[in-house]
């Protein structure tokens, strides 16, 4: 890559001031949170983009991040935030269980609809008897309040002091520590300190060791070893062209 689409960058700190929760494993009836926060879900708290609170027919067949970024990828771009020391997590059970004088337990749901069980012993699947993605009791794995992370945002967008995150929108304070110019190096091997998403990598590095967090919707990199081009912020080294689901962009 011969050019440069950000001239500056901004380390920041994000502070989170009430417990943040996404789930990004699900073992059992325990939903867990990993101790980072992803790129894609800072960039919609930010307030670049937007999705629909409701997502009806289609639309709920597949995530848009392609469509939604499409307008902001040439303009800025923020890396998942790393933590910020040990992250600490609480765990918090949820019971939203019927009230009602009869219910039992089906496909991760409560059915509550008496007169459908004879329906579901013959073999029938009545609406009340069907799984959903909606689980009514279980537990919670979540980034406790006082938890800080620390992450580069990349373009010259305003940042709001606070912002809300996760599926609770958690409060978190936004705190820019310091502003740096991107220099481009080049192609050589480097070592990258930042948590990287895996979907945003150019394609033209070569990759000789990292550490994987498993997490939807991409997998996060750490500790990535590399070959190719690379952008330097301060003391820091990124790959340079980290773009916006560019692995998918450019059909990989």
């Amino acid at each position: 890559m011969s050019t440069i689409p950000f001239s500056q960058a901004k380390l920041i700190e994000l502070n989170c001031l009430e417990p943040v929760f996404f789930a990004s494993r699900e073992l059992s009836d325990t939903y867990y949170t990993e101790g980072l926060l992803g790129n894609y879900a800072l960039t919609y708290a930010l307030g670049w983009v937007n999705s629909p609170y409701r997502l009806q027919g289609q639309a709920t067949g597949r995530p848009t991040y392609k469509e939604d970024f499409q307008t902001i990828a040439q303009s800025c771009y923020i890396l998942p935030a790393s933590p910020i020391g040990r992250v600490t997590f609480r765990f918090e059970r949820f019971n939203a269980l019927s009230d009602a004088y009869w219910y039992t337990m089906t496909n991760n749901r409560v059915a509550t609809a008496r007169e459908d069980l004879p329906l579901q012993r013959q073999g029938k699947k009545p609406s009340s008897f069907r799984a959903s993605n909606f689980p009514q009791t279980g537990r919670l794995r979540m980034i406790e309040r006082g938890n800080k992370f620390q992450t580069l945002v990349f373009g010259n967008q305003q940042l709001p002091d606070y912002i809300r995150l996760g599926k609770f929108a958690s409060k978190v304070k936004v705190n820019v520590l310091k502003e740096f110019p991107v220099t481009l190096l080049p192609p050589g091997e480097y070592q990258s300190q930042f948590y990287l998403n895996v979907a945003d990598l150019p394609t033209q590095i070569e990759v000789f060791a990292f550490d994987l967090i498993s997490i939807p919707p991409a997998p996060i990199l750490k500790n990535l070893h590399f070959r190719g081009a690379a952008w330097q912020i301060g003391e820091m080294i990124v790959p340079a062209g980290l773009h916006y689901c560019g692995r998918e962009n450019r059909n990989e």
